[in-house]
């Protein structure tokens, strides 16, 4: 009997034949993810008596990036806005991952004050930092001012990550070896850099284009700060972990949540959209590759035109230094 006898027969509705084809694609998005990226079981790489700060670790990415360095012995310090999930985060990493090296860093990364304190108490314990992963970000937000006169969603996701990154450069290097990963988006691309931006003024937005111009601007962030931190030792790459189903739709309305929870069965879950953000701190074939813009494939690709422009990355790295009251600019 012919496969479209088969279905063709009354048992077999037009419900039916979508629902197989719906689960059959899905097969082949799982079979994708397991062949044709990077092998996490295949990396022999130990992080014992290194030391990792991951952002946003409290869930999704940032939670499953977590776990696995915990895994190969990284002391890890999970840097979280709320100390309430952040604990529950690091009561569950430490069941699985079998680590008592986790530490709780509170932080709210849309507040340059508290930055500031987390990077002086987190320098006091780890005087020297061998990874750090720049994971949290939010979307989803209006034009809304933070209480120092910053846009939320461009602080969170690129001020923010700037200033503890600039903060942390000390401890980096004195690491001897040390990478800093910035987790992007394909959401890049849609964007433009509008320095204004930074303060909620600037050219208007579409919808979540703050979140898109501000994926761009920590792509021109990646290649300005892997210029300037040449020969110490420090690489800063950026990397796309794909469409990945987290959290960060929480702050949508619910239509938007329902429906990017429909096609949620297509998506990556946190584990797989992990993979790629582990692909930079961990593969030992990354040693000494640096300003460089990575896919959710793990294959270096390069970032939009406006993030490799040297002016504008220069122009933007001295707006960020005078907002951030960073205390030199070159």
């Amino acid at each position: 009997m012919s496969l479209w006898s088969v279905l063709s027969s009354p048992a077999w509705g037009p419900g039916s034949v979508v629902l197989i084809l719906v689960l059959l694609l899905r097969l082949s998005v799982q079979i994708w993810h397991k062949f044709y990226l990077w092998d996490l079981q295949h990396c022999s790489t130990d992080l014992t008596g290194k030391t990792a700060v991951v952002t946003g670790a409290n869930s999704g990415i940032g939670k499953a990036v977590s776990q696995e360095l915990a895994r190969r012995g990284a002391r890890v310090i999970l840097a979280c806005r709320s100390r309430e999930r952040g604990q529950q985060a690091l009561a569950e990493i430490q069941a699985t991952s079998k680590s008592n090296r986790l530490l709780l860093g509170e932080v709210d990364l849309s507040s340059m004050a508290s930055i500031r304190s987390f990077a002086q108490r987190l320098l006091q314990e780890c005087p020297e930092i061998h990874l750090l992963v720049n994971n949290a970000a939010v979307s989803g937000f209006p034009t809304t001012l933070t209480p120092e006169g910053l846009d939320l969603t461009f602080a969170t996701n690129y001020t923010g990550p700037f200033l503890l990154t600039n903060l942390l450069q000390g401890a980096l290097q004195r690491a001897g070896s040390a990478r800093v990963v910035n987790v992007s988006s394909f959401r890049q691309s849609h964007g433009y850099i509008d320095e204004d931006h930074l303060i909620g003024a600037g050219r208007p937005l579409t919808f979540n284009q703050n979140y898109d111009c501000s994926k761009l601007l920590l792509a021109s962030f990646t290649g300005k700060l892997a210029q300037r931190l040449q020969g110490t030792g420090v690489t800063v790459n950026s990397v796309d972990p794909g469409v990945v189903y987290t959290k960060i739709m929480k702050h949508f309305s619910w239509s938007y949540r329902f429906l990017f929870w429909l096609l949620s069965f297509f998506f990556k879950d946190s584990k797989q959209g992990a993979v790629p953000v582990l692909y930079l701190s961990l593969a030992k074939e990354l040693d000494g590759v640096s300003g460089k813009h990575f896919s959710s494939s793990c294959v270096i690709t390069l970032p939009p035109e406006a993030a490799q422009d040297p002016h504008v990355a220069q122009s933007l790295w001295n707006t960020s230094v005078r907002l951030t009251n960073l205390d030199k600019v070159d």
